[in-house]
């Protein structure tokens, strides 16, 4: 034993001269190749992307946790430089991708201040939490918005869906029109709102983002919505001092605003609109790839070029056979009828929620509630005052059999009747009433006083999760899955679709995820 212990002491002893003259050889070539031996010369490394440098510093005894004066570590330094290869390296060693530093940030929170897009998508495939937040409180993709990186946010969405509406309309007060674009492409709603009721047009108009308010009237916000306080857009604009701004949001109405839309033109826009996104998408040489729906990797060896389409038909098609009606459609079944093409089977367990594995795998795409720049005032008799709204509002007196200025309504019938609804308190009240009848389209709609008028019902664009087949889904709706089950489209929300089975009563809460999403 004595002797054994004895050898082990020679060994080590023997290893030190060995040992040192290897550190002292790394350090030598480390001076060789321009660096010296310190943290600010390791950092340096860092940011080069100098792989063979940073062997050098490893192999030479320098830790690789080691922290600048500001508690980053080279995670954080590579991440802010976009530096693939160190990041590899240095994971490889065992660093911790989620570490902590200045501020709370995590790698991938530099890697999106930086707006280091290939970065964070790779970091993200890595196990990078983007639900992590720094010490402001703020997530990856709001640090995205806030820096108007509209392409991490693209990287981004797809990971914190519950904040893309937070987002929207932070990017809305910071004028960040790009950034708005791709938060609405991947499930944002333009109809997302504040505590007090203002929407993002609202508040971008309230802030004086003239860029913003131009992109979101283009993707469909409404300039007719009120807040808390019965302010539109425009009011806010002109109370904030932005008299410009007011001006381009409160337009006289086009005969196109007073329009009562067909069903199969509702369908074709949705469609189109979709299309389009998902297209310039394809189009941008920029976009190397884009998150799954699920925010999980699509692949970690795609090529640069590669992208993740959705499943799409042809435009030839769009109109006469991708978005038809849901109501009595039969899922799953195979028909050559184009008021039943087939479509999706049950969704899989894994994807439904508890006790509802035969719930339709639908995807939500877009919502639509488009209203119309009229208000009804009162009835008396056989006549209405209604309120055309546009750069100054106008009112008109008008009978049955008369035609709205301007558009191709005709009053069929005014009336009075008593109702019991949330716009009285459930008390009940006679109410003034107003049917109108669209002649180009035959579509009526009826207007009711104390509510905003509106084309149609609140809409949503559904998608075939396993065939890309879309269906127009409006309340009330009745379909049926593969297996026969009958469900219901409860309601359409802005931001989710809402299913029942009749059976049952089990629900699914289907989110809004955008053409890209």
């Amino acid at each position: 034993m004595p002797g054994s212990f004895a050898l082990a002491v020679a060994l080590a002893l023997g290893c030190l001269p060995s040992c040192r003259k290897h550190v002292e050889t790394q350090k030598a070539d480390l001076g060789e190749a321009g660096y010296r031996f310190t943290p600010e010369e390791w950092f340096r490394a860092c940011r080069g992307n100098d792989v063979a440098a940073l062997k050098k510093f490893v192999a030479a005894g320098f830790s690789a946790s080691t922290r600048n004066s500001e508690g980053d570590t080279a995670l954080h330094v590579a991440a802010g430089n976009g530096a693939l290869a160190a990041m590899e390296f240095l994971l490889d060693r065992k660093q911790d991708v989620n570490v902590r530093g200045a501020g709370e940030r995590t790698p991938l929170m530099d890697a999106v201040i930086a707006d280091k897009a290939e970065m964070v998508r790779w970091l993200l495939r890595q196990g990078a939490d983007a639900n992590l937040k720094d010490h402001e409180g703020y997530k990856p993709l709001m640090l995205a918005v806030r820096e108007g990186s509209a392409a991490t946010v693209g990287e981004l969405a797809a990971r914190d869906r519950e904040d893309l509406d937070a987002a929207l309309l932070l990017a809305a007060m910071m004028d960040k029109p790009a950034v708005i674009d791709a938060l609405t492409s991947f499930g944002a709603s333009v109809h997302a709102r504040m505590d007090d009721g203002r929407t993002a047009l609202m508040v971008a108009a309230e802030n004086g983002g003239t860029e913003s308010v131009k992109m979101l009237l283009e993707i469909g916000a409404s300039r007719l919505a009120i807040d808390a306080e019965g302010r539109t857009a425009a009011d806010l604009a002109n109370a904030a001092g932005h008299p410009d701004l007011a001006a381009l949001i409160s337009r006289d109405p086009l005969p196109a605003d007073l329009a009562l839309d067909s069903p199969e033109t509702i369908a074709g826009e949705m469609t189109d609109y979709v299309d389009a996104v998902v297209a310039k998408a394809d189009e941008d040489p920029a976009k190397k790839s884009i998150p799954s729906a699920t925010g999980a990797d699509s692949s970690a060896t795609l090529p640069v070029s590669s992208t993740i389409e959705l499943p799409r038909i042809a435009k030839t098609q769009a109109r006469r056979e991708a978005a038809v009606p849901l109501q009595d459609q039969t899922l799953g079944k195979q028909s050559d009828s184009i008021h039943a093409p087939p479509t999706v089977a049950p969704a899989p367990a894994t994807q439904a929620e508890a006790g509802d594995a035969k719930m339709p795998d639908l995807v939500m795409r877009h919502y639509r509630d488009k209203d119309i720049p009229v208000r009804v005032k009162s009835v008396q008799g056989e006549v209405a005052t209604i309120a055309l709204t546009g750069v100054s509002t106008r009112e008109i007196k008008v009978r049955a059999g008369d035609a709205i200025p301007g558009s191709n309504l005709v009053v069929v019938r005014v009336r009075r009747r008593m109702e019991d609804s949330k716009v009285n308190l459930g008390v009940p009240t006679e109410i003034s009433v107003v049917d109108v009848q669209d002649r180009s389209t035959g579509v009526s709609r009826e207007w009711v006083a104390g509510i905003q008028p509106n084309a149609h019902e609140p809409v949503a664009l559904v998608e075939d999760g396993a065939t890309g087949k879309r269906y127009v889904a409006s309340p009330g709706q009745r379909f049926y899955a593969a297996d026969g089950a009958e469900f219901m489209v409860s309601d359409v929300r802005p931001n989710q679709l809402v299913i029942r089975e009749s059976a049952t009563g089990e629900t699914k809460t289907i989110p809004l995820r955008g053409p890209r999403g």
